[in-house]
């Protein structure tokens, strides 16, 4: 049992459970921005043929098609994924950058092969072609 309650109370577990319950908000957010603001602006710019863009919908032989709502959760899904880029992954990005930046390189490319090989290798693990190692090359 104290295993479980180390698990259970390890930093990472609890920041999960937080980052599920504020992107679950955000997307109700994002849903709520979608249906109640956007989409009423398009359907009063398309003439609102109905008073809601969710109920656009087509009939073919019976079978009803209802492209609004669709419409609904498709921008629903480009902002949230949007808002995601710009805000997480490309500021992660410009961050790891910034700490790679100062890092010695520890593999390089073998000339035969391409492969990637570990720069004082003798040898290319890949294509066996002999190699000189980067420290005793001439400067």
């Amino acid at each position: 049992m104290g295993g479980f309650k180390n698990f259970l109370l390890r930093g990472n577990i609890v920041e999960l459970a937080v980052a599920v319950i504020v992107g679950a908000t955000f997307s109700g957010l994002v849903q709520a921005l979608v249906s109640d603001l956007i989409t009423p602006l398009i359907g009063a710019i398309t003439g609102g043929r109905q008073p809601n863009f969710a109920e656009y919908s087509f009939t073919v032989n019976g079978s009803q098609f209802k492209y609004g709502d669709f419409l609904n959760h498709l921008l629903t899904f480009l902002i949230i994924a949007a808002v995601i880029y710009w805000l997480i992954v490309m500021p992660m990005t410009r961050l790891i950058s910034l700490f790679d930046k100062g890092k010695a390189a520890t593999t390089r490319q073998c000339p035969e092969c391409l492969s990637e090989i570990p720069i004082e290798a003798r040898r290319c693990a890949h294509c066996t072609v002999e190699l000189v190692p980067e420290s005793e090359k001439p400067r």
